[in-house]
């Protein structure tokens, strides 16, 4: 009972008249593009995968019920400031947020549950296409489990939608994955497959084993500057092209970060993305973890665009090279500001004209501060050719004065890849290219 209607594009916000009833819900998305097909193209990675301990993470949370009752002229209100106090009180020294996959003890004898990735009742019904294994995290409308594909015989990741009880969990499923089925790059993780019952709506991802909040764990202390340089090209090279298709993350931070074996960096969890033309319009300011969010953002603007996902990037790539956070705020918006300006001063009409005009823009809750170099706190940027030029090029608090990610490939921090790397079709690895390859990590005992 599959039928196709027409695929639709454009503008998402504004096609009132046509939308189609999903699963009761009324959605901005289209459900032809969700029609299971059943075929799972193989992997397109390079790496042979030879450790499946670790997982695909995905970081849900609450911050989806919040997203979804966007008010049209969402203010930063003092009780949103409370409210967030409330949500991201975190302890004096604070941790790097963890994935969820910390969460889950591995069961040693997970329940093997069958099902069809034709949906429900179809003849089909009875193919074993997927074996679900263990959970591997819950999120706030979905929980992933580590799977197996009968057809391929893959590891895969199963992201599964509970319809019934989540109230808003098919717009957000639904918006990643048409957006997902769109974007198609090596550093972007492959939707496989949906398959649809009564119950449930189940993506099947490709299986990454870790991912770069994982990774920094493991390697505390800063990352080997030559594996900086590839996992920032290759975080620039997929935001370059979600960016180029008018589509931002929004909630770029290495959680979402995934790192295959050798060392492939594919950006994930797009349930809070929107395909938008850029910059957006009002949407709500609760769409990231306070530390890679950016100053704009945090003041209230919601004129989005892409300088929203510049901001993360500049954030993770400091804390790729120093193995620290980079603006660790620990209470609410403005002890995240606090941060923020102790380094790269206060802002003013004269340094970003505007400024003052944002709703969070209260002078008696921020401290006036001098602008200082990012290497006064981060000398190891120092280390790095170019190294805090181009952290700088990202940290700008005027969005305006922001890189954006094509612009970003071109640094001169680039120049000691070969240049071959800039030919390269979307849908190939950069560790195709000879002498491309991940190095091992230094060992350092806690720093």
């Amino acid at each position: 009972h599959h039928h196709h209607h027409h695929h639709h594009r454009g503008g998402h916000g504004h096609n009132h008249g046509n939308k189609v009833p999903y699963n009761g819900y009324n959605s901005e998305e289209y459900l032809d593009r969700l029609e299971p097909n059943g075929n799972i193209p193989a992997d397109k990675s390079n790496c042979r995968y030879g450790d499946w301990r670790s997982t695909d993470s995905t970081d849900h949370h609450d911050r989806v019920q919040r997203q979804l009752s966007v008010s049209s002229d969402s203010k930063l209100l003092d009780d949103d400031i409370r409210e967030e106090t409330r949500v991201i009180m975190r302890p004096k020294k604070p941790p790097r947020p963890k994935s969820e996959v910390f969460l889950n003890k591995q069961d040693p004898h997970p329940r093997r549950k069958r099902f069809s990735a034709f949906g429900g009742d179809s003849p089909f019904g009875k193919s074993d296409a997927y074996i679900k294994l263990e959970p591997l995290g819950e999120g706030s409308y979905a929980t992933v489990y580590k799977g197996f594909s009968n057809l391929t015989h893959q590891r895969v990741a199963l992201k599964e939608i509970r319809l019934q009880e989540e109230e808003g969990a098919p717009f957000t499923a639904i918006r990643e994955a048409s957006l997902l089925k769109e974007l198609k790059h090596s550093n972007i993780v492959t939707l496989h497959d949906i398959v649809h019952t009564r119950e449930t709506l189940t993506f099947v991802f490709e299986y990454v084993n870790t991912d770069l909040s994982q990774y920094m764990e493991k390697h505390p202390g800063g990352l080997d500057h030559r594996n900086v340089r590839l996992f920032l090209f290759q975080l620039l090279r997929g935001l370059s092209y979600c960016h180029k298709r008018r589509v931002l993350h929004r909630d770029v931070k290495p959680q979402n970060l995934l790192i295959s074996d050798c060392g492939e960096l594919k950006l994930a969890d797009f349930g809070l993305a929107r395909a938008k033309s850029v910059p957006s319009h009002t949407y709500s300011h609760e769409v990231v973890t306070l530390w890679y969010r950016p100053p704009d953002v945090l003041l209230g603007s919601t004129e989005y665009s892409t300088s929203l996902d510049m901001w993360g990037v500049g954030c993770i790539f400091v804390e790729m090279v120093t193995g620290m956070p980079t603006f660790p705020g620990i209470r609410d918006t403005y002890d995240q500001l606090d941060k923020i300006f102790k380094l790269l001063g206060t802002p003013t009409e004269e340094t970003w004209p505007g400024v003052t005009h944002f709703p969070g823009y209260k002078p008696h809750k921020l401290g006036f501060y001098r602008p200082r170099k990012l290497g006064h706190n981060f000398p190891r940027l120092y280390d790095i050719v170019d190294g805090e030029t181009i952290a700088n090029a990202f940290l700008q608090l005027n969005p305006e004065q922001r890189i954006g990610a094509e612009e970003a490939l071109q640094h001169p921090y680039f120049a000691p890849l070969p240049r071959k790397l800039y030919e390269l079709p979307d849908e190939t690895s950069i560790f195709t290219v000879e002498g491309v390859h991940l190095f091992p990590e230094p060992n350092r005992q806690n720093k």
